[in-house]
């Protein structure tokens, strides 16, 4: 493995990355993901303890989601201007200390801050994710990043169900503590593992902040991507955040029961490495039409055939996962082939609009429950991957035969 004494520059990294560097990133991703999404299951629980309204509860998901937008905007720019390991394991202290506190807080003010804290340093995955690419060689980065966002989504799929479990035997305070642990294990390996990267663009802070708008007007990749998979997570969000709602009062599954249906979804990750393998063919235009069709039919079984009930339900999930996964890692395989210079910033306005998409999702998704059921959660969310795939047609995939 690569040491931390030896500073990479330029394009001096075809050597850098083994298998167990590439493993150990994906399982990195996968535990600091999961911190932004440990509390969703779990406030009802934090909420009488701490003498929380539902409303107040509530604040505490969405405050993380605020938290981790406000990192990617103004944290991950910095991988471009800082040295990539120290800004890394940086993050991740604040991170551990933020779970380490939301563990022992008795007010909810106290837990609100710490519910912040944890969304912004969660971000230390954004960091790694353009290191990663950074260190594959060209022709394998598809494959490298599909791994490893393979391992973030399933940090996300598989954090729900487990928190849920883990809240229910120890209490929910022991979640938030188990996780600082992990966090401090994983940050302690990756701090003597991982290679430094020390970028080569020269700017202030304020310069490099700046310069997103620049890029976002003269990056058309970076937009049509940022298009498709915002809409395409908006998605994605939207039935993860109502299906629970709909396994409880529709078919009276226990919390259990919910937790092994999202496991489900775990399934979908299997798409990275093979779209990461169909960008580093050239198959990019390919594998987004399959996403966005995949996307699109996966909620066939609640509109055509509603009697198929929760095994309906379980192959929205795996299809949609599937077609979202694979969908992002095509985008970031073709935003990390940008120039290099700008690849954290790039990486950071793609993953913003990424979260804004999720974050439209999540909060429509109570409403349209309790006014059209399910049949308009899934109606809702079939327009989202409809879209994408209309303005694929229509703009991006001719754009994309242009630059081949």
């Amino acid at each position: 493995m690569s040491t931390p004494s030896r500073p990479l520059t330029g394009r001096q990294h075809s050597a850098q990355l083994t298998q167990g560097l590439i493993a150990l990133f994906a399982f990195s991703c996968a535990t600091i993901a999961a911190n932004l999404y440990y509390a969703q299951p779990i406030t009802e629980l934090i909420a009488p303890a701490l003498r929380m309204s539902a409303g107040t509860a509530s604040l505490i998901v969405s405050l993380t989601q605020i938290g981790y937008a406000l990192g990617l905007f103004f944290i991950v720019p910095l991988g471009d201007l800082l040295e990539n390991r120290k800004l890394m394991i940086a993050t991740a202290i604040v991170s551990i200390a933020s779970l380490a506190g939301a563990s022992v807080m008795h007010s909810s003010g106290g837990l609100l801050a710490m519910s912040l804290l944890i969304g912004f340093s969660s971000v230390a995955v954004q960091i790694l994710i353009p290191l990663a690419a950074h260190l594959a060689p060209d022709h394998s980065r598809g494959r490298v990043v599909g791994t490893i966002m393979g391992g973030l989504l399933l940090g996300i799929l598989l954090s729900r169900p487990l928190s849920s479990v883990v809240a229910g035997y120890f209490g929910w305070r022991f979640v938030f503590a188990a996780a600082a642990v992990l966090m401090t294990l994983v940050t302690a390996v990756l701090a003597l593992t991982i290679p430094q990267h020390q970028p080569s663009h020269r700017a202030t802070y304020f310069e490099l902040i700046g310069s997103l708008l620049h890029l976002v007007r003269t990056t058309p990749v970076l937009r049509h991507r940022s298009v498709y998979q915002a809409l395409m997570f908006a998605s994605f969000s939207l039935f993860w955040t109502a299906v629970p709602i709909e396994l409880t009062r529709h078919y009276g599954l226990s919390q259990s029961a919910i937790g092994l249906f999202a496991l489900v979804g775990a399934i979908g990750a299997t798409s990275a490495p093979v779209a990461g393998r169909l960008a580093d063919a050239g198959h990019s235009t390919q594998a987004t039409f399959i996403a966005l069709i995949a996307g699109a039919l996966s909620f066939a079984p609640a509109l055509v055939h509603p009697a198929w009930g929760v095994y309906g339900l379980v192959v929205t999930g795996i299809v949609l996962d599937f077609a979202v996964q694979m969908n992002m890692v095509v985008g970031q395989r073709e935003i990390y082939a940008l120039p290099a210079a700008s690849r954290n910033r790039l990486n950071a306005l793609y993953m913003t609009s990424i979260f804004s998409g999720g974050a439209i999702g999540s909060a429509v998704a109570s409403v349209l429950y309790e006014h059209g059921g399910w049949t308009l959660v899934a109606s809702t969310a079939t327009v989202f991957p409809v879209i994408a795939f209309v303005h694929f047609l229509a703009i991006g995939r001719p754009h994309a035969l242009r630059r081949s």
